[in-house]
């Protein structure tokens, strides 16, 4: 396998459909991003979450990096199209004893929901979610969160970052052989759900460090929740964004995520970027606005009134 330097993001992503009077889309969208990277979406249609998922080869094992939203293969067949591929992979790199690793960006539903699938694939390993369990399988040592350590997919070393804040078990992977970073629900364009502000801030200052030292072709993260119109956002819950912006930053718009969290310290609740929205340690009221938002924009969906 000779190292990839350039993918292609010329893709238009599914983003839902706008009633159910319209053809559903497919509960899997798959882009081949190049030869040994593909990057797979969950469906709006299926769960609004609507995830990035990522499939990253390498001589010796692929490594799956979050599966969804949604548990029942026959709504959401992801074992399925992650064995078609890998088989359509094998098909052009043919060996044998390929294995398969599932780990996740962190641990919440939407990232885990169908890991089930995945329990009695042969060859497979099955990362467990909880943060103890995260460190023993990458090798981290007692140097959690700072340290960075490797993980090698045979001719393709991952770099893997602790990144606490938003998931006390969150990761971040850095790939050098196409230059992307993945953030997981860190780093996006949309609602950045701050938990423990003192550990997100201090991950994204790791982030920005690393990130300095490194080639960073796209910063991806899992969701896409902000419109093309700068400081715009879909609301919780959307499960039709036609005007969402593309889901790629920079490492400058991880500077600038950055910058931006730094200034709302010791300031809980919402405060609203042009590429992000920052929900800083969100109390009652915080997701009680967040909820009421995404009732009004289902009613008026219902209503066809959006």
């Amino acid at each position: 396998m000779n190292p990839i330097t350039e993918g292609s993001l010329d893709v238009t992503w599914m983003h839902g459909t706008r009633s159910k009077r319209h053809a559903p889309e497919p509960p899997i969208q798959v882009h081949r991003y190049a030869e040994h990277t593909v990057i797979l979406r969950q469906s709006k249609s299926v769960n609004y979450e609507a995830p990035f998922l990522y499939l990253l080869f390498g001589n010796d094992r692929a490594l799956l990096l979050d599966t969804g939203a949604t548990a029942e293969p026959d709504l959401f067949p992801l074992r399925a199209t992650v064995d078609g591929l890998i088989a359509e992979w094998l098909d052009k790199h043919p060996r044998e004893g390929y294995e398969l690793v599932v780990a996740h960006t962190h641990a919440h539903h939407d990232h885990v929901a169908a890991d089930a699938q995945f329990a009695d694939r042969p060859a497979t390993t099955v990362v467990a979610v909880d943060v103890d369990s995260v460190r023993s399988f990458f090798g981290f040592g007692d140097g959690w969160p700072d340290e960075i350590v490797t993980f090698d997919l045979g001719g393709r070393l991952l770099e893997v970052l602790g990144s606490p804040g938003h998931h006390q078990a969150a990761i971040t992977v850095y790939d050098p052989w196409t230059g992307i970073l993945l953030t997981g629900d860190t780093v996006l364009p949309g609602r950045l759900f701050v938990f423990d502000f003192a550990a997100y801030l201090a991950t994204l200052d790791r982030l920005v460090s690393f990130a300095a030292t490194r080639t960073v072709s796209h910063v991806l993260g899992c969701h896409v929740e902000m419109k093309r119109r700068p400081g715009r956002s879909y609301p919780l819950g959307a499960t039709y964004q036609p005007h969402e912006r593309a889901p790629q930053l920079t490492a400058g718009d991880l500077k600038a995520i950055r910058d931006a969290t730094a200034s709302v310290a010791g300031r809980p609740g919402l405060h609203r970027f042009d590429d992000f929205v920052i929900v800083n340690e969100p109390g009652k009221r915080d997701l009680r606005k967040l909820l009421i938002r995404a009732k009004v924009h289902r009613f008026l969906a219902s209503a066809r009134l959006i």
